[in-house]
Order: C-alpha cells, then sequence, then structure tokens
C-alpha cells in the first residue's frame, strides 16, 4: 500500500480531488466534492456493451476516441471534474486528452444510473453538461434499459427522444443497440 505524507493541507476542493488515490469513483460538481460506491452488476453490463458497440462504430469512421469510467473530464480547472460512463472525444478535440484526463467539453457522455445517483445524474450532471454545452448526453437506466437522450441545440438540451434498449445519436448519425 502506498501513502503519501501531505506536507500541505489541500486549499482548495480540485487540491482535495487530486489527492484521492488513482481509481476513487468522484467528482467534483460547482465546487462540491461527490463520491460514489461501486456500479451494480447491471449496470457493469450495460457499459461493457454500449461501449463496445460506440468503441467499434466511431474507430470504423476514425471519429474519435471513446473512453470509460473511471476516466477524469475537466470541465474547467477550478471547479468542475467529472467522470462519466462513457466519453466520446472527436478527433478535432484530440489535443485536449493529457494524462490526467481530458480537459475541455467532450462531444457526447453517456451516463449509466446507479441506485443511489438517479438525481445526480438527471439533475446535477444534466444541467453542468447542458451549462458546458455538451452536444449529447444519454441516461441509461440498467435495469430496464431505457435511455433518455438530449441534444443541445445552441440554447438548451432537447429530447432526441426515450427508447429501450437503443438509442439514435444525432451527433454519430446512427442507430446504436445494447
Amino acid at each position: 500500500m502506498l501513502s503519501e505524507k501531505i506536507i500541505q493541507r489541500p486549499r482548495t476542493i480540485m487540491e482535495v480531488y487530486r489527492m484521492l488515490p488513482e481509481g476513487t469513483l468522484a467528482e467534483v460538481i460547482n465546487g462540491n466534492l461527490y463520491m460514489s460506491p461501486s456500479p451494480t452488476t447491471n449496470h457493469q453490463r450495460i457499459l461493457r456493451r454500449l461501449s463496445t458497440t460506440l468503441s467499434d462504430w466511431v474507430e470504423s469512421k476514425k471519429m474519435g476516441e471513446i473512453f470509460i469510467v473511471p476516466y477524469d473530464v475537466y470541465i474547467d480547472e477550478q471547479v468542475h471534474v467529472v467522470q462519466p460512463d462513457i466519453v466520446f472525444i472527436p478527433s478535432s478535440k484530440s489535443v485536449f486528452i493529457q494524462s490526467d484526463g481530458f480537459h475541455g467539453i467532450p462531444d457526447l457522455i453517456v451516463e449509466i444510473l446507479s441506485p443511489g445517483n438517479v438525481r445526480h445524474d438527471t439533475e446535477i450532471k444534466k444541467e453542468l453538461y447542458e451549462r458546458f454545452g455538451v452536444k449529447e448526453y444519454w441516461i441509461v437506466n440498467p435495469d430496464t434499459k431505457e435511455v433518455s437522450g438530449f441534444f443541445y441545440d445552441g440554447k438548451a438540451y432537447a429530447s432526441l427522444g426515450s427508447f429501450t434498449g437503443k438509442i439514435t445519436s444525432r451527433l454519430l448519425n446512427s442507430t446504436f443497440e445494447f
């Protein structure tokens, strides 16, 4: 077990975040630290299926990269870092991929609900992603396979619709089944 001696107390929430052990499921939103337990089995199954489907599509079209949790997305450097379940980074934004995560606004974020994070994903993170102009946001219920999709119209999120076991993406111009 590695241990680090803290030489100086952290002064900001981002400093606290950066001191957490690698792999800790935690996020900073609006200057607040949120921590999550390990995901459920159904969550992991959906994550695997959907991320494989998306990765295969994105790689075949040479559109960019797909990253899965835990992966840090620094929406800004001061008060917002999230760990979405799935993130699509287009090739045009690859310059913002750094060794510690992605520094910028991804084009697509997918969150898979867990029993303790429904409000967090459907309200808090949805508002954050909308405010920063994430082009598409999908929320997946792993138990029912229901997907609610949203696209950013330049001002606010509009609905892509609700589907079961699939989602049609305007951004990627395809339907993805899982």
